[in-house]
């Protein structure tokens, strides 16, 4: 095992400095705990950013990957494999939805979704100027299309230009809405819970008159699902809570819960409407190895009832994160629901990356999200000791 120093060291000389990591180096995990290089335990409340939902040393889950990989890796997209036409299959049944084409990320998932509504428009009407609602706060992925519908003005600005005909409106507020459309719009984009911005949820009433709008106008609905989706909110994906359906959903990280795999999902009613050969591809996307991974996620999701785990230790995460609040006069806000939560601090008086960091030297992983917010989206297997243990980690780390 290496010494983790020099392993950081080396890393940072050779590695493009994107990412401002934290001083650790993993080797191995069980469960919800990783433990790095030196053998020093951390419990992970951040599921290497909401991917690892069913933890860490999953037998099962290795196993079929192993057997997958004994068998066949790739093959590229010009043959079938049965483990594709099982995973979408059961992607589609899980999400309510009816055609999916797999990615490797949920960036390329968002591409696709771009690429659908314009082609669909396209297809009404053969012109090229069709406009796209994004919401403001909101991220989609780094990507130029994706970075394009990210309602963040920072991350964009240095990539100018951006692919064109994007608006903006603010999330949850329909008036602003109603103001960027016009007859050149062919789709609406957000996420049904905002998570890189800081955990907020989709108003209902908000999300239905959305709904009720592009079915009147023939705008198509599209859903980022990457984060909030895969059981995260309690439901399996957190549109249902709002009884209406999206005509493009994009997911990702859980659904492969650590191999690279996305994937975006259309209605019926625009399968033939949209892309055909030609349109759109990717050369390792759905392959034999991924989608394996998807079968066998969706597997122990149905067999273990892992949406229901979300709704009872989220809701017991909830009380213990409110009873936190009332502790600490720095803390402003506490949002969420299920196992997607979190708790703003005053920046003036408290900084959450200083939090952060302080958390993960006593040996537990949180992150950030928004401007001054900690991020919890640990495993959706989490007991409710594992967050009573959180919870005494936290106040240390707040203290």
């Amino acid at each position: 095992m290496g010494n983790m120093n020099e392993i950081i060291n080396g890393a940072e000389q050779v590695l493009l400095h994107t990412y401002n990591r934290f001083p650790v180096v993993f080797d191995h995990g069980n469960g919800v705990r990783l433990y790095d290089t030196d053998g020093r335990e951390y419990l992970d409340f951040c599921a290497g950013i909401a991917v690892f939902a069913l933890g860490y040393g999953n037998r099962e889950y290795n196993d079929a990957l192993k057997a997958q990989i004994d068998k066949l890796i790739h093959t590229s997209n010009l043959f079938y494999s049965e483990p594709l036409e099982k995973a979408a299959k059961a992607l589609t049944k899980a999400a309510g939805m009816d055609r999916v084409f797999f990615t490797n990320s949920g960036a390329e998932a968002i591409e696709g979704a771009i690429k659908s509504a314009r082609k669909y428009a396209y297809n009404k009407d053969g012109q090229t100027d069709h406009e796209i609602i994004a919401m403001n706060n909101s991220f989609h992925g780094r990507t130029m299309g994706a970075l394009s519908v990210t309602g963040k003005k920072a991350y964009r600005e240095p990539f100018y230009p951006m692919i064109g005909h994007i608006k903006y409106a603010d999330f949850n507020d329909y008036e602003s809405v109603l103001a960027q459309i016009s007859d050149k719009t062919c789709a609406i984009i957000m996420e049904t819970i905002q998570g890189e911005g800081g955990i907020y949820l989709a108003d209902p009433e908000f999300l239905k008159k959305i709904r009720k709008l592009c079915d009147e106008k023939d705008i198509l609905l599209i859903l980022d699902e990457i984060q909030c989706g895969m059981g995260r909110s309690g439901n399996m994906f957190a549109f249902e809570a709002y009884g209406i359906k999206p005509d493009i959903l994009t997911v990702a990280k859980a659904v492969g819960c650590g191999v690279p795999v996305g994937a975006f999902m259309l209605t019926e009613r625009l399968a033939d409407k949209t892309l055909a050969p030609g349109d759109h591809g990717t050369t390792y996307g759905g392959n034999p190895l991924v989608t394996a991974a998807v079968c066998e996620v969706l597997r122990q999701f149905e067999e273990r009832n892992i949406t229901d785990n979300v709704r009872t230790v989220g809701a017991y995460m909830y009380d213990k994160l409110e009873e936190v609040m009332k502790e600490y006069d720095f803390i402003t806000a506490h949002r969420g629901v299920g196992l997607i939560q979190g708790i703003e601090l005053d920046p003036d008086k408290k900084k959450a990356g200083d939090v952060c960091k302080k958390a993960v030297e006593n040996g537990l992983i949180i992150i950030t999200a928004g401007a001054n917010i900690i991020r919890f989206i640990p495993p959706l297997v989490i007991t409710k000791e594992d967050v009573d243990e959180m919870t005494v980690l936290l106040r240390k780390a707040l203290s």
